[in-house]
Parts: C-alpha cells; sequence; structure tokens
C-alpha cells in the first residue's frame, strides 16, 4: 500500500512517500480503508522525535493520526461494525498510521461517520474534535451559564471548542486574527479578541475556564482573567509530572517535568485555580456523541485546505507554519 512514513527522526526531509504493507486487524480491531486524513500538531512532533520519551516508536513509522475510511475487515470479537461501513476514528497513540492506504484501528477508539459528512470533512473532526471535547467538559468541567475564554479560535481545536462551547450555554469569549472575526462569530463566539490589537485581559475576566492553545506568556496572562476555582487546561508548552505518572514513566522524568513547569505551577496557586495539561485519548464513545451533533448541523468542521498524499510534505509544512485556519486535510482515495 501506499503511505507517508519515516524511517528516522528529524524535519519534512525525512518524510518519504513509498509502498509498505498492509496491516492486518487483530482481535477487536478494524481494518480500514482510508479516504482521508487530517494533520495534527502532534504530527510533526512525533516526526521530529518529541514524543519519544512518553510514545518510543519503532520504524519505518506510519504518520498521521486520525482518518475516515470504510472498514474492509474486522478481527476477532469485533461486534459494533462491519465491512463496508464508514467509520472516523483518532488513533491509539501507540499504533498511528493515518497517512496510507489502509489502517488499523481498535473498535473502541471508532465511531460511524455521520452521513451528512464527506470523507474530507470527517477526516477534520476526530483528534481536535476530541480535543475540544476533552479540555472543556471532561477536564474543564464546563457547565451551561459559565464563561469560557478560548485562545486560538480559529485554528483546528479552538473552532471546534467554540461550537462546542457555544452548544453547552456557555458564554464564549476567543481570541483571534481580525481577520477570523466574523468566522469566530458564525462559530457561536459571544466576544472575539483581535489578539493583535488587543489584550485579552483589557476584555474578559472572572472566566470559569479558560483553554490555552498557545503557550507562553499568553498561558501565563490567562491566569489573571479567571475567577478563583476556575481552571486553566491547556494543550501547548511544557506538561507537568501528571503527565509521566499517568503514561508509566520514569519518575525522575515526572520530576523533570514539574520543574519546568515551576513558572505555570506557582501562579495557578497564587491565583487559586487548577491547571492541568491536556494529552488527549481516543474515544470512540465521545466521538459518536460529537457525530450526533455533527448529524444535527449544530457543529461543523471549518477545513482550510486539502491535499493529496503525495504532497504529506507540503501539507505538514503548511500546518506547521500555524496560519491555517481549521483544518489542514489529505485526501488519500480521491472521491469518484
Amino acid at each position: 500500500m501506499k503511505a507517508a512514513f519515516i524511517r528516522r527522526y528529524g524535519g519534512n526531509k525525512v518524510v518519504e512517500v513509498g509502498e509498505l504493507p498492509a496491516p492486518q486487524a487483530g482481535p477487536g480491531e478494524l481494518l480500514v480503508e482510508v479516504h482521508a486524513a487530517s494533520v495534527n500538531p502532534v504530527d510533526f512532533k512525533i516526526r521530529d522525535g518529541m514524543l519519544k520519551m512518553i510514545v518510543p516508536f519503532g520504524f519505518p513509522l506510519i504518520l498521521g493520526n486520525d482518518f475516515s475510511g470504510v472498514v474492509q475487515a474486522v478481527g476477532a470479537g469485533v461486534t459494533r461494525f462491519r465491512p463496508g461501513d464508514a467509520v472516523f476514528a483518532r488513533m491509539d497513540k501507540k499504533r498511528i498510521g493515518a497517512f496510507a492506504e489502509f489502517a488499523v484501528v481498535a473498535e473502541a477508539d471508532a465511531a460511524a461517520r455521520p452521513a451528512n459528512l464527506t470523507h474530507i470533512e470527517a477526516a477534520a473532526v476526530p483528534l481536535a474534535g476530541l480535543t475540544a471535547w476533552q479540555a472543556l467538559f471532561e477536564i474543564g468541567r464546563l457547565e451551561a451559564g459559565q464563561k469560557v475564554l478560548i485562545h486560538g479560535g480559529s485554528g483546528g481545536v479552538g473552532s471546534f471548542a467554540i461550537q462546542l462551547a457555544h452548544h453547552a450555554g456557555a458564554t464564549v469569549a476567543t481570541t483571534v486574527g481580525a481577520r477570523n472575526a466574523d468566522l469566530a462569530r458564525g462559530l457561536g463566539a459571544d466576544i472575539v479578541i483581535d489578539y493583535k490589537a488587543q489584550r485579552f485581559e483589557d476584555v474578559v475576566s472572572g472566566q470559569d475556564l479558560v483553554f490555552d492553545t498557545q503557550a507562553g506568556d499568553i498561558q501565563h496572562r490567562s491566569f489573571a482573567v479567571l475567577k478563583r476555582g476556575g481552571a486553566l487546561v491547556s494543550i501547548a508548552g511544557k506538561p507537568d509530572g501528571r503527565l509521566a505518572r499517568e503514561f508509566g514513566l520514569n519518575p525522575l522524568l515526572g520530576v523533570l517535568l514539574d520543574f519546568l513547569s515551576r513558572k505555570t505551577l506557582r501562579l495557578a496557586k497564587k491565583h487559586g485555580v487548577r491547571y492541568e495539561y491536556l494529552f488527549m485519548h481516543p474515544s470512540g464513545e465521545q466521538l459518536a456523541q460529537i457525530g450526533r451533533l455533527l448529524a444535527e448541523g449544530s457543529v461543523r468542521p471549518v477545513i482550510d485546505k486539502v491535499f493529496s498524499l503525495d504532497q504529506v510534505r507540503e501539507a505538514l509544512a503548511y500546518s506547521e507554519a500555524g496560519h491555517a485556519t481549521g483544518k489542514v486535510v489529505v485526501e488519500v482515495k480521491a472521491a469518484g
């Protein structure tokens, strides 16, 4: 099968597109013909070796973390899907490989593709949609009537977060560039802050939740807009030691991560709020809930640009530049 893969860690120069053996479905797994896959920041972090201490991969390593496609075969014990079913999924961290003509995913991590979405549209959802869902509801505990500030609302994750928070009945503030202000309002943002012209702390305060997708100074300044007892959930910057403990890593690594995150942890304590770093996890159950919102039109994917499988290097570079509005998608099997 054709696939985009690496034989060693490095930049885009190490990414190859060529032939590799197709995987086989084991017990509890689905073999899926991939029609489309999306590009996520974790893809270039994996490519560069930034996660090798957390998730050790073997080579050659097929890149890509989420996809939409059609089930070709099922392993022993699979009961929810059968060949011919259209599915979408975020793959397990230890077994990625969406940038390929075929991929294997655990049944528990897959959900039925909403019938009103194309494969390209559906491929844009799993990782970004689940990240937003888990940040807002699983960790952030966002409820109707609360206030949330979402940084980077025009990005792949942020565009889902605005819609999910709005649907949940929260008052949504977001930071975007001026060119994406109307998009953010259309997605459901109540307060749109031009991050180049305004300081968000001059616009909002008393937030129940801040969803940080930016890290650095933006993250540190965000603690001041939270009310006491609120929470800051981050998918950017440095994780704290809880991540090492969650993955069963060397305890010394946990100590190191806590040391590197000491300023963030101090600020959280000073302001009387929770700080949690999210390393999202696959969930077919949560994805099915998002799928129902997609089917009813309450949520929609925002897609910036579509590349072919032969253009994976270009797709990674475009996404890594950080200027995409919504998601970047790789079309693996052309619609016909």
